[in-house]
């Protein structure tokens, strides 16, 4: 009888539990057979390492013997690589060790060999200047430990944001068998009987402290409530965007988003991704398979209906470039500016992850816009995404919406364009105030963040809620790396008066939970030369969303004289900062190194002896 309803609840979807992924396996694994029956199975890269009957496969296997490995691990089976961003610097990725202990269970099950593996690992909450001046130097350390490496598949693990699109970067660039397994998010934070959102309950409550609204002891006291277990953030910032994005692009098996990172559920699916990496090795199944055109269509539009993060832009362009796929910065205006917001989470609304995921997560969001996706864009599983939703529940209407009653409408990302940012800028309007999208006001400048910090609590800044503040130098040159700087916290003086938001403009980004009429990633930027760089305080800005508009109200003749005086700042003189400003493009290119854009294959490497 336990049997019976074991494999019951393993092929039938219920309240919050692996959404069939079992079951979606099997009805893959069927698909797969058929299409490999008249195919011949490619090499495996590793046996060019343990293969060999000479001195060198005589190095590669005693060497690796030392850790205990039997001889008959060397037998020509599947040689899986996880990829692990585990660091107790990086706490959203804490839980790793574990996790990749799940994995490895699923390869040995599938008749592999699973050898873990270390890269570079970015937390965006300790690591300075920002995690993402190292996202670009993360991707090179995967790609290269891949290439390098003998190895015949790979899984991914991701969780702080910037991890996921370094491990998806690399990972592209060497176009093998690979799957995402994010680490999941933490449990809702509880504060003093209500919901406390990692990030976004900052944000609101720091710019609380700041009007003298709330002690600075209940602010301290809410740290150890807002973070209570492993896991990445817990709303709908960018770590839960990019999970998001990795399966709404068919990397992951489905469910992959949204389980809690200490939910027993994400280790089944770790042990089922472990399973089914063997099996994407013996079917040669290349993310360049998966990670097509219609797949980052599809991401786009999922980004919408979630109320995703503006970082997933600058993200998937660069995926989407080492792969080789054309996508543009219009693109997610076209494809997703017009579409609605159907998931209430912060800081577009009021839920948190774990309620995300008992309602149903990502695969009901999907089912919901499926008339939008293209449905037979391949999975990692080896379906489609038509017959990974095709039987998706939603479980709770307050946290997903239907289609056609919509928690807000037209909620994409929008791009602007004119004078001020010849090259674009976005803007989450799901985010903003709907007053201030359509806005005339005189610009406060800052020159750099410092001069930002030093002046904002000034009681004598000639500011009021009306001007737009304007924050230079924070792009990718030059801040450098794009700090997540872009929603500059409001002068106290307009926090007291009970004004909770103001237009800003900067070439920075922000925190995917954190909220506000935030203009950001304008390009060029003003280390760049870009009109930013000329704009002075008292200049009139007009801002347009509806009509994607974004002007400084400047003349041609007085902007080509502040150009002639206008000096670039120094660039750094050695190491990573300098090869980085060097060669780094712009936030509309995806902010990629320019020589990385495009894969290198997997080619195996000349012998090292």
């Amino acid at each position: 009888m336990f049997l019976l309803f074991l494999r019951a609840t393993l092929l039938n979807p219920l309240p919050g539990t692996l959404r069939s992924a079992y079951a979606l396996q099997q009805q893959g694994r069927n698909h797969r057979k058929e299409s490999m029956d008249d195919k011949k199975k490619p090499p495996l890269r590793s046996q060019a390492w343990f293969g060999r009957q000479d001195r060198d496969g005589f190095v590669y296997r005693s060497w690796i013997k030392n850790q205990g490995y039997p001889e008959d691990l060397f037998d020509g089976r599947p040689v899986i690589g996880i990829c692990n961003t585990w660091s107790e610097l990086t706490p959203c990725n804490g839980h790793f060790r574990e996790l990749a202990e799940f994995v490895k269970r699923g390869v040995y099950e599938a008749g592999g060999l699973p050898l873990e593996f270390p890269v570079m690992s970015l937390g965006e909450t300790l690591l300075r200047p920002t995690a993402m001046l190292f996202r670009n130097l993360a991707s090179m350390d995967v790609e290269e430990s891949i290439r390098g490496n003998p190895l015949d598949g790979v899984v991914l693990l991701m969780g702080c944001d910037k991890t996921t699109p370094s491990l998806l970067m690399g990972a592209a660039s060497c176009d093998l068998p690979t799957i995402g397994l994010s680490g999941g998010p933490m449990l809702s934070g509880k504060f003093q009987g209500r919901d406390l959102g990692s990030g976004t309950g900052v944000w609101q409550m720091s710019e609380k402290v700041r009007a003298g609204e709330m002690p600075l002891e209940q602010f301290i006291a809410a740290e150890s409530c807002m973070h209570r277990s492993k896991g990445h953030c817990m709303t709908m910032g960018t770590a839960s965007t990019m999970a998001s994005m990795v399966e709404a692009l068919g990397v992951s098996l489905p469910g992959n988003a949204a389980i809690p990172a200490v939910d027993a559920r994400r280790a089944r699916l770790a042990q089922l991704t472990g399973r089914r990496i063997v099996e994407m090795v013996k079917e040669d199944l290349r993310l360049s398979r998966i990670l097509t055109r219609a797949a980052f269509e599809n991401a786009i539009k999922v980004n919408a209906a979630i109320g995703g993060s503006t970082n997933a832009v600058i993200h998937l362009l660069a995926i989407a470039g080492r792969i080789g796929v054309p996508l543009r910065l219009e693109d997610w205006d076209q494809l997703g500016s017009q579409l609605p917001c159907l998931v209430n989470l912060q800081p577009s609304g009021t839920f948190l992850m774990e309620d995300f995921y008992y309602a149903g997560g990502i695969p009901a969001v999907m089912k919901e816009i499926r008339h939008l996706l293209d449905v037979d864009a391949l999975t990692a599983n080896g379906s489609s995404i038509g017959e990974n939703i095709v039987d998706a529940p939603c479980w709770n209407r307050e946290v997903i919406r239907a289609f056609d009653t919509p928690f807000k409408v037209q909620a994409g990302i929008a791009v602007l364009r004119g004078n001020l940012a010849e090259n674009g800028a976005v803007v989450k309007p799901s985010a903003a105030s709907l007053h201030l999208l359509q806005h005339r006001g005189r610009a406060v400048v800052f020159e750099s963040i410092e001069d930002f910090h030093a002046r904002i609590g000034d009681e004598d800044l000639d500011i009021d809620e009306h001007c737009i503040m304007v924050l230079k130098n924070c792009g990718p040159k030059g801040y450098p790396g794009m700090a997540e700087v872009g929603n500059m916290p409001l002068p106290p003086k307009i926090l007291r008066r009970g004004i909770t938001d103001m237009v800003r403009i900067s070439d920075a980004r922000m925190s995917g939970t954190a909220y506000g009429t935030a203009i950001l990633h304008v390009s060029p930027e003003a280390a760049a030369g870009g009109t930013l760089a000329l704009v002075e305080t008292g200049d009139m800005i007009e801002v347009d969303v509806p009509g994607r508009r974004l002007h400084l109200e400047v003349s041609e003749e007085e902007l080509a004289r502040r150009r002639s005086q206008w000096r670039a700042p120094p660039a750094p003189t050695r190491g990573w900062q300098r090869l980085y400003v060097e060669r780094i493009q712009q936030a509309h290119l995806g902010a990629d190194l320019d020589f990385l854009v495009g894969g290198s294959g997997a080619d195996v490497p000349r012998d090292s002896h």
